[in-house]
């Protein structure tokens, strides 16, 4: 197999993981009104419409670091955040007035085909540093692989979150 070939393999991977990956956070939330998509059905703040919200925002931040214009959470002040901040930070978890399911997956969906062309497209092993963070000390690089790695891996997280969330509404499982 030449380079080339694995190159091509590797991007087709990363796109069918990234795939997978929302079809089950979709298929979560399917058939769900806006008010079950934005219940809170555990002790806990999210919602799966607040889920599926946050991932879609977490996606385009990270889009923004892969195409190396820096990270959204690089202009934080995390020792004293502004209220619009908080604000912002605690409304990209739930569906605010106006914002309806639908609105969010299909907002969810267009994020997804520009993260799915930047896989296609962007040098892979391209690395930039990370903002500092409470969780994360400065002089931290990442590649643009692992960016999108990461990127399925939230995915996959939220949506376990998502899944007990919504077995709780409705006894619906994602699988099993």
């Amino acid at each position: 197999m030449t380079e080339t070939q694995n190159i091509s393999a590797e991007r087709t991977d990363i796109v069918d993981l990234l795939a997978e990956r929302r079809h089950f956070l979709r298929f979560t939330a399917q058939n769900l009104t806006d008010e079950q998509a934005n219940t809170r059905s555990t002790v806990s703040e999210l919602t799966v419409g607040g889920l599926i919200k946050h991932v879609t925002q977490v996606e385009k931040g990270w889009q923004q670091f892969a195409r190396g214009e820096g990270h959204v959470m690089a202009d934080v002040d995390w020792e004293n955040p502004t209220g619009g901040q908080v604000e912002a930070f605690q409304n990209g978890f739930r569906l605010v007035d106006g914002e309806t399911l639908e609105w969010a997956v299909a907002e969810y969906e267009r994020t997804g085909a520009v993260t799915d062309e930047l896989v296609r497209t962007l040098d892979l092993d391209v690395a930039y540093e990370l903002p500092e963070a409470p969780w994360q000390p400065p002089g931290v690089f990442w590649t643009v692989r692992r960016v999108f790695l990461h990127i399925a891996a939230e995915t996959a997280q939220h949506t376990g979150h998502a899944d007990i969330i919504r077995e709780s509404i409705d006894g619906q499982k994602s699988m099993g």
